[in-house]
């Protein structure tokens, strides 16, 4: 593993970015704990109708979340963000703001299991159309996959559970040479990890949930706009380059240069949906961004240890875990996160569902919970829990098996972790 940053200044921009106190200030982000702002007349707020450039109601921007959207735009490297209320709704907006009835966009198999269900049939019942190819074909097999009304390219960079590594820069060049952006949930390996931006992504997303909380306190997402995408030259998205008679005749790429597709996402469809995060969910947030740096360190150095012990397990049939160098992905993980691979491992008991569950019922550190990416060690059986929903067929393009348990690796003592472990694969 490198002894890199993936930032110079990144552990600064951690505690730093977004919030500069002035005199007399609170060092601290503040909750500012108000759904209303006042004006000092009828004008000023109609001016804000035709456009919203301040705090108007928190329905769609608050000053706190303000900050802590500053501070991820600048951990990814992107012009701008707009949080919300879970991952999952990050996921429907990216595309909503791109797709509508009679489009269709193309996603990696491999991705989480509820955004499939998301896509595949949510969706659909929308009239958009999701292509799943998988994330190891060639450019051939994925160009083949286009069609005239394709809007978007999907992808996970450590798709969760399988911890396939998602090759940025082969999808994003197809997907500009097709005149669409690329879309890429960076939640596993968090900016500090990878900055999808300098691969060629377009689009950045996050579960917040997940590390960059760090505490299991609050459910929230986000979306990040790399800014690079040239929605006029595209000539694919004329709701970016045309008046927009819900907003007064507004034009984004006039109006907003190459702010246009955070701030249409947060004009029109957090305007009309509201899932926007209250101001404590934000604070509570920007706490778990202040350790992001030094706790993914250590999720990468306990993973590595706990991924390596697995591997030698008689009663293991398998690891996944890019960091290891009998993985397949090791190559590209070498190349996109080069400072480690999360703490997310996912592996597969011999005797299948039957044993998998026996060992994850005789663990007594870890925890047996519907989370991932937290401080504590946890564990999941993704095909009777987050992956219940997909057929048979799903579950196999998503490389999921029903022996397979995700394992998150907290920051405990690792020989206290490793010993649970082997605790529990004992009684097998």
């Amino acid at each position: 593993m490198k002894e890199l940053k993936p930032d110079a200044k990144f552990e600064t921009k951690c505690l730093h970015a977004g919030y500069t106190p002035g005199n007399g200030e609170p060092r601290v982000v503040p909750i500012v704990q108000s759904t209303t702002y006042c004006f000092d007349s009828t004008d000023h707020i109609a001016a804000l109708f035709d456009m919203p450039t301040e705090y108007m109601y928190s329905r769609f921007a608050n000053p706190t979340c303000d900050a802590v959207e500053k501070k991820i735009a600048a951990l990814e490297g992107g012009v701008g963000a707009m949080l919300t209320s879970s991952g999952q709704a990050a996921s429907l907006l990216s595309i909503l703001n791109l797709c509508h009835a009679g489009d269709s966009f193309i996603a990696a198999s491999t991705i989480y299991g509820g955004t499939v269900n998301l896509f595949a049939v949510t969706l659909k019942k929308l009239g958009i159309e999701c292509i799943w190819v998988d994330s190891s074909a060639s450019e051939e097999e994925i160009q083949a996959a286009f069609k005239p009304n394709t809007k978007a390219v999907f992808g996970e960079t450590l798709a969760n559970p399988a911890l396939v590594v998602f090759d940025i820069e082969k999808f994003a060049s197809i997907a500009h040479k097709n005149g669409v952006p690329l879309i890429v949930d960076n939640t596993f390996a968090t900016p500090y990890l990878c900055r999808p931006f300098e691969f060629g992504a377009d689009i950045v997303i996050h579960s917040t949930t997940k590390y960059m909380d760090g505490h299991a306190l609050q459910v929230g997402g986000v979306i990040v706009d790399g800014g690079t995408f040239d929605w006029a030259q595209s000539g694919k998205f004329p709701e970016f380059t045309e008046p927009d008679e819900s907003y007064h005749g507004v034009v984004y790429t006039r109006d907003f240069g190459n702010m246009a597709y955070i701030i249409k996402a947060r004009m029109q469809l957090m305007r009309d949906f509201g899932c926007y995060p209250a101001a404590h969910s934000a604070f509570l947030l920007n706490l778990g961004l202040e350790t992001l740096s030094v706790r993914m360190k250590q999720y990468c150095e306990n993973a590595m240890q706990v991924a390596a012990m697995l591997e030698k397990a008689p009663q293991v049939e398998s690891v996944s875990y890019p960091g290891l160098p009998s993985s397949p992905d090791h190559e590209l993980a070498k190349k996109y996160l080069p400072l480690g691979c999360s703490g997310v491992i996912t592996f597969s008991i011999k005797g299948g569902r039957q044993n998998a569950v026996k060992f994850m019922d005789s663990l007594q550190l870890a925890s047996n919970v519907v989370h991932v990416a937290d401080i504590r060690t946890c564990v999941l059986h993704p095909a009777s829990a987050t992956h219940r929903q997909l057929t048979d067929e799903q579950l196999i393009a998503a490389g999921i098996d029903a022996g397979m348990i995700r394992l998150s690796v907290g920051l405990e003592n690792v020989d206290d972790i490793i010993a649970d472990i082997q605790q529990a694969l004992n009684q097998i």
